[in-house]
C-alpha cells in the first residue's frame, strides 16, 4: 500500500487543492496524514485558513471517523540545518554558517541541493517512527509542476552519482529506493485543456522512464454538460430547433425574443465545440491506460466544504 502519494501538475490546475482533498479522503479511521509543501507559496495554510505554517508539523484538520491531517511548509535552509546537525552534529556550527549567510550561498550556486534537502525531509517524515509505529500512516506531498517534477524526483539520482561514498550518497540511494518502490505513488492533475493534458502526457513518459510509478491521473474542474449528445451535434452545427430555445427560454421566465434566441443558439454553439475539445483531450488521457478520477467543478469556489466534497469524490 502506498504511504507517499506525491501531487503535481500544470500550474492552475489545482494542484494544491488536490492534495489537501487527499489528504483529507486519507484521514479517515483514526488515521494520521501529512500534507507537505516545499515551493514556500504558503498554499496550504491559504486553503485552510490557518495562519502561514512553520518548519514545524502542525495539526490543521480533522478527517472523518476521528483521522487528523497535519501539515508542514519545508524550508531549505533550515532542512539543511537539521541535515548537518543530524549527520555531521553541527548544532552551533550550522546556526553560525545560517549567520553569516552561508548557507544561502551554498544553496545559490548549487541549486540541485535544495531539492535534496526538500525531498530528504520528505522521506524522513514517511520513514519515522514513534512508539514503535509509523508516525503517519500516509505523507502527502504537493510537489513542484509537472514541468519540473521529473527533475525534482531525480535529483538524488543525480546526487548519488557525484558522492560515490559517504552519508550524502547513502541517503540519496535510500531516497531514489523509496521513491522508485510500491510506497510511491505520483498522482499528476489535470484540466481537460490541450496544455496541462500534453505537461501530463509529458510527465508520464518521463516519470516512467526514471522507473518512477504513476498513481492516478486527477482531471479536475470537470463541468457537466446540461445538453445531450444529440442537442450537442445540432449546437455545433448551428441546427438547434429555434422553438425548442424558445420554450427553454420560456420556461426560465424569459421573453424569448429574435436576439435572446439568437445569442442563446451562438452560446450553445460554443458550449458544444468545448464539449468536443474536452473529450477529445480526455480521450488522450484514457489511452495513457492509468487510473482516472474526475473532480466536480466547485461553481462558489474552494472552501472547507468544497475540500470536503473534493475528498468524497477521491474516496468514491
Amino acid at each position: 500500500m502506498a504511504r507517499l502519494h506525491v501531487v503535481t501538475g500544470k500550474g492552475g490546475t489545482g494542484k494544491t487543492t488536490v492534495a489537501a482533498a487527499m489528504a483529507l479522503s486519507l484521514a479517515e479511521q483514526g488515521k494520521r496524514i501529512l500534507l507537505v509543501e516545499v515551493e514556500g507559496r504558503q498554499g496550504l495554510a491559504q486553503l485552510f485558513d490557518v495562519p502561514p505554517l512553520p518548519y514545524v508539523e502542525r495539526r490543521i484538520a480533522q478527517g472523518p471517523g476521528g483521522g487528523e491531517v497535519f501539515a508542514l511548509a519545508v524550508d531549505a535552509e533550515a532542512a539543511l540545518l537539521e541535515y548537518l546537525d543530524m549527520y555531521y552534529h553541527l548544532g552551533r556550527a550550522g546556526k553560525a554558517l545560517e549567520k553569516v549567510g552561508a548557507i544561502d550561498f551554498v544553496t545559490t550556486i548549487a541549486p540541485g541541493l535544495r531539492d535534496v534537502l526538500l525531498t530528504g525531509k520528505v522521506y524522513e517524515a514517511t520513514r519515522r517512527k514513534s512508539h514503535g509505529r509509523l508516525a503517519y500512516d500516509a505523507v502527502v506531498l504537493d510537489a513542484p509542476p509537472t514541468g519540473r517534477i521529473a527533475r525534482f524526483l531525480n535529483v538524488n539520482h543525480e546526487v548519488a552519482g557525484l558522492a560515490k561514498v559517504g552519508p550524502v550518497r547513502n541517503q540519496a540511494d535510500a531516497i531514489m529506493g523509496m521513491l522508485r518502490s510500491d510506497v510511491t505513488r505520483i498522482h499528476l492533475v489535470t484540466l481537460l485543456e490541450e496544455m496541462p493534458v500534453q505537461e501530463t502526457l509529458d510527465a508520464v513518459e518521463q516519470l516512467e522512464a526514471l522507473d518512477l510509478r504513476i498513481g492516478s491521473i486527477v482531471v479536475n474542474m470537470v463541468r457537466k454538460s446540461p445538453l445531450d449528445d444529440d442537442a450537442l451535434a445540432l449546437a455545433v452545427k448551428e441546427k438547434l430547433p429555434v422553438t425548442e430555445l424558445t420554450r427553454g427560454l420560456r420556461a426560465a421566465g424569459l421573453t424569448a425574443g429574435s436576439e435572446l434566441v439568437k445569442t442563446l443558439a451562438t452560446e450553445a454553439h460554443d458550449h458544444a465545440i468545448r464539449v468536443g475539445l474536452e473529450r477529445e483531450n480526455r480521450d488522450r488521457i484514457d489511452a495513457l491506460g492509468k487510473q482516472v478520477t474526475e473532480l466536480a467543478l466547485q461553481p462558489e469556489g474552494i472552501d472547507q466544504g468544497a475540500l470536503v466534497d473534493l475528498a468524497e469524490e477521491l474516496r468514491g
